[in-house]
């Protein structure tokens, strides 16, 4: 299955290249933004050429050459980006860290990789790879942006970025034949050059190293803002861990190729409100952070005056019957329109604004699946949030959602130049100008994901639905069956339960087993609200979760999926027997998590298998007791008694799930 036209590729094939470009064509325009100190700074596109320039050379000064690489390590900082396209300037190769991974995480990236130079954001990233040093060789420097708290270290090799760019000026005024011999590298760089090494995080065993080159990207970037008519007048915000594809596609390689200005929020925890200072035009986020948006909305509508809370519900109402009619172009009767107009006054637009989302263009969610009730959501308001189907080894694109073409349980047809194929076993594969290149030291990964003709195999399954568009099931190793033979598609049953506001997390169990049990993460911000309003008292976490009426509450939910799925011919039988609300969130730093958020599920099978034998042996209760680690990284321990509950299956409704399979 083919995807759309090529995009007529340009000269400019590397982002150093594309930079010399906008830096003329787009000179005085804004290339970048940073919230420091409550302001705005901002730099403009022949700036940023002249902020790389400097530092570049810097670089150059203290050995760095081609072929370097230099890991980069921290929250979305301009400094950072510019050090990617400055180390790809002189032919090395930048491989951004999460910044919030572990000691041990860090240091076996850190190894692989051969990391002879770090850039990083502060004392606390300074200080980690300070303490792994040892253990690290080849690391031979460092250097920081934000200086506070580094004053009194051992500089020999550490150093400031601003030493580095003045000491990449003062070379420039020195030697005029250094600027030219820079260009001249930067003139020598091709399409196929590895760009940039960005590793996978880890959900079955050790992370990889996805090799990328300067045509997957720009190619990418290019057909990306094609797609969506993306140009220089765009605003996004740079949030998401530098080390995950969306963000170095949607604010490196796209920013470069459209020219479009990148914002840099003043920490993670402003994003909300500096996002409604910015109000992008295009922007990006994992379902989580729209799951979390909507919780907020959720619990300060519960807090809000009967009046506030009679208004939304009533507009919501009529957003939920004509919103996304009206989004897409359809035609809708005159008084709906008006009920409409008017609720985008008194509802919509102060929701928008709110979010901070009152100039969006075009929005995306990828990564795992988002509930359907969650996405209609925002599209009723008039936000043009579509889903799509990325992964690192595509340079993002696979499939995308033409305008009028959004469906919620879909997720687009096949993006700009992708080819789209399902093997036999029902995986999903593609190929396209993003594929990446191979995995760093590990031809036997390479040739196990990419054929020798291009094509990859994603590793979920999914089907091309009657309309065109790709639906995925789930991951291809994780879909299943009960012993009654009904199909068990653990993230499709996980995403229906986590729509509800209290929920924030669910781990679904039944692949070859007798029925479907999951574990319950309760969102503390919606159920700590729920409580405080309904004189709950509770101490921690724990015992919230363990409140026999949060269980209630829980419970009620886990129904009313279970009445969802019973009119669902080809999971109707896979309704949730039996739940239990985990006694402790799960947290990437206990493994439990990838550093994106994905659930681990073997580590979490293995970690809790008392509580999983319980869920299937009958009992009601489960005494455990779970290692815990904190942020200072120490250990500890958390003990408590689990209940278990047992639900009520519905009868399947509509045709049952044999004629369904035929």
């Amino acid at each position: 299955m083919a995807g759309s036209p090529v995009v007529e590729r340009l000269d400019e094939d590397t982002f150093p290249k594309i930079l010399l470009r906008n830096a003329k064509v787009f000179a005085d325009r804004p290339a970048m933004r940073e919230k420091d100190l409550g302001i705005w700074q901002a730099w403009s596109w022949s700036e940023v050429l002249e902020e790389i320039r400097t530092f570049a050379i810097g670089l150059q000064d203290i050995g760095f050459t081609e072929g370097d690489r230099i890991a980069i390590v921290g929250t979305n900082r301009p400094r950072l980006y510019w050090t990617m396209v400055a180390a790809q300037s002189l032919g090395g190769v930048p491989v951004p860290l999460y910044s919030d991974s572990v000691a041990e995480e860090m240091a076996f990236v850190l190894e692989h990789a051969e990391v002879r130079f770090a850039c990083v954001e502060d004392q606390e990233q300074v200080d980690k790879l300070l303490s792994m040093s040892e253990g690290l060789p080849r690391l031979e420097h460092v250097i920081y942006d934000d200086p506070r708290g580094l004053r009194d270290y051992d500089h020999t090799r550490l150093h400031s970025f601003e030493e580095m760019q003045a000491v990449g000026r003062k070379a420039l005024d020195a030697d005029p034949a250094r600027e030219r011999a820079w260009l001249e590298r930067i003139a020598k760089g091709k399409g196929d050059d590895i760009s940039v090494m960005l590793y996978t995080s880890g959900t079955t065993g050790r992370p990889k190293g996805v090799m990328l080159s300067f045509d997957n990207l720009v190619i990418s970037g290019r057909n990306g803002n094609a797609f969506d008519k993306l140009d220089e007048h765009e605003e996004t915000l740079a949030y998401l861990p530098m080390a995950w594809i969306g963000d170095h596609v949607f604010s490196l390689a796209q920013a470069y190729t459209a020219g479009y200005c990148v914002n840099c929020p003043e920490s993670l925890e402003t994003v909300l409100s500096d996002r409604r200072e910015i109000a992008p035009t295009y922007f990006f986020a994992p379902p989580r952070v729209f799951e979390g948006l909507l919780t907020h909305i959720m619990v300060r509508m519960e807090d809000a005056s009967k009046l506030k809370k009679k208004m939304f519900d009533v507009f919501m109402g009529v957003a939920k019957r004509v919103g996304e009619r009206i989004l897409n172009g359809e035609d809708v009767g005159l008084k709906d329109r008006l009920a409409y107009w008017l609720g985008e006054i008194l509802v919509y637009g102060p929701l928008k604004n709110q979010m901070g989302f009152t100039r969006l263009k075009v929005g995306y969610t990828a990564g795992e699946a988002i509930g359907p009730e969650i996405f209609r959501f925002y599209r009723s308001l008039g936000l043009n949030l579509k889903q799509l189907y990325g992964q690192t080894e595509a340079s993002v694109y696979i499939t995308m959602q033409p305008d009028g073409e959004i469906f919620g349980d879909t997720v687009g047809k096949p993006a700009t130049q992708v080819e789209l194929r399902i093997a036999e076993n029902g995986e999903v594969l593609y190929r396209s100008p993003g594929v990446f290149v191979g995995y760093y030291k590990n031809d036997e990964a390479t040739k196990s994901t990419k054929t020798e003709d291009g094509w990859v195999l994603t590793g979920d399954a999914g089907f091309i639905a009657d309309n065109g568009h790709l639906k995925i099931i789930d991951r291809a190793k994780d879909v299943g069956k009960l012993t009654s033979g009904a199909l068990f598609a653990p993230k499709y049953i996980e995403n229906k339960l986590k729509f509800f506001p209290d929920v924030k997390e669910v781990v679904a169990f039944g692949d070859g087993r007798d029925f479907c049990g999951v574990f319950v993460n309760i969102d503390l911000t919606a159920v700590g609200s729920w409580a405080e309003r309904n004189n709950v008292n509770y101490a921690s976490y724990q015992e919230l979760a363990q409140h026999p009426l949060v269980y209630d509450m829980i419970e009620r939910h886990v129904d009313q999926v279970n009445r969802d799925l019973a009119g669902e011919p080809m999971m109707a039988g896979a309704q949730i027997k039996r739940f239990l609300v985990l006694h402790k969130e799960l947290d990437a730093d206990d493994g439990e998590l990838t550093r994106t958020q994905k659930v681990r599920r073997s580590f979490i099978a293995e970690r809790y298998a008392p509580l999983i034998e319980a869920l299937y042996d009958g009992s009601t209760e489960k005494h455990v007791k779970t290692e815990v680690t904190y942020e200072d990284g120490r250990k500890g321990a958390l003990e408590a008694t689990v209940e278990i509950r047992d639900m009520t299956l519905h009868p399947a409704s509509g045709r049952n799930i044999q004629e369904a399979a035929e």
